[in-house]
């Protein structure tokens, strides 16, 4: 659950169902996928 108030920038969000990794920006309830061919996630 998001705030109002909350701020990520760069968050790796980890998806269970599909296990990978996406970059996200929130701010305001905005939520923004970051698509960079040179970003690369850490899967644990």
């Amino acid at each position: 659950m998001i705030r109002e108030n909350t701020e990520l920038k760069n968050f790796p969000l980890y998806c269970p169902k599909c296990k990978q990794e996406t970059l996200i920006n929130a701010k305001e309830l905005h939520i923004a996928v970051i698509k960079e061919p040179d970003a690369q996630t850490q899967s644990r």
